[in-house]
């Protein structure tokens, strides 16, 4: 029987990435939930896997050589993972050569990006004060419009996202652009996108690993404790 792996989440769209994963994998995984509204990510112990006080993470009690390993960062995690089980990874150098360049794009590129559109036009204006900040909102939004454009385009050429074949590109990509409406976006001029956004939905997996938590899912936008402690405010 495999030993269950560890995982430390809460569920957002980067927790989201592993609960899937680890679903579409067939991995069984033991749930630590870490709370990062009251500031559990700062734990010294959870520290001790996830130096930069982010989730997810996971331990994995059967890692190389049998020995245990801690992995932090989503992308990190996504590649150690299709790496153990061989799986979502692509068949030959080149189709991991094209996973591994998408999900450098979403770790990169879309999800700060989203992650700041979300912040600049949900969650700033209804700091205390409020920060409704013009520039910043258009700046994020615009950027991850673009961004949505690429993914467009290149689903236009392809089923998923690295090519024919489902992979933690997908994994890492479909939790960000799942959340289109919250960053002001339009799927309008983006008939690729809308395709591929349900057919990745329609997976059990992924619809089983998106709702590991959902409970717990607060709102932000009006609890101002939570807000100090997730972005940094001097109580």
């Amino acid at each position: 029987m495999t030993t269950p792996i560890d995982l430390y989440y809460w569920p957002t769209p980067n927790g989201w990435k592993i609960t899937i994963a680890l679903e579409e994998m067939g991995l069984p995984y033991a749930l630590h939930l870490v709370n990062i509204g009251k500031g559990e990510q700062f734990d010294p112990d959870f520290l001790k896997i996830a130096p930069n006080n982010r989730m997810p993470a996971i331990v994995d009690p059967d890692g190389p050589d049998g020995a245990p390993i801690s992995v932090f960062e989503s992308g990190a995690i996504l590649q150690y993972l299709a790496r153990k089980t061989g799986l979502f990874y692509g068949e030959s150098e080149r189709e991991r050569v094209a996973v591994e360049q998408w999900l450098m794009w979403q770790m990169g590129g879309l999800g700060p990006m989203a992650g700041q559109a979300h912040h600049f036009i949900k969650y700033a204006p209804t700091m205390d004060p409020p920060q409704d900040l013009p520039y910043a909102k258009d700046r994020y939004r615009n950027e991850t419009g673009r961004l949505y454009r690429v993914l467009d385009t290149q689903l236009g050429q392809n089923e998923y996202v690295a090519g024919d074949f489902y992979s933690i590109a997908d994994m890492a990509i479909w939790p960000w652009a799942s959340l289109w409406e919250g960053q002001e976006q339009t799927l309008e001029d983006k008939p690729n996108m809308k395709r591929w956004l349900d057919l990745v939905a329609a997976r059990p997996a992924v619809q089983t690993g998106r709702a590991v938590a959902k409970d717990q899912r607060g709102d932000g936008a009006t609890d101002r404790e939570a807000q100090k402690i997730l972005f940094g405010q001097k109580g």
